[in-house]
């Protein structure tokens, strides 16, 4: 039990630390980025195909 409060407390103090949290937020707002550029090509394409639905239809 020791060592692992050795390892937290060394992850702690190190400069990883800090780089680390900086990497997962710079994630998170590249995948926001891509979730949201899916979504709108998503809505768009369903747009299309519904207005050549409409045309070919009548």
């Amino acid at each position: 039990m020791k060592t692992l409060a050795l390892k937290v407390q060394r992850f702690l103090t190190s400069e990883d630390g800090p780089t680390a949290v900086e990497y997962a937020v710079m994630l998170a707002l590249i995948v926001i980025v891509c979730l949201t550029a899916i979504q709108s090509i998503g809505t768009n394409a369903n747009t299309t195909f519904n207005n050549v639905a409409t045309k070919l239809g009548s």
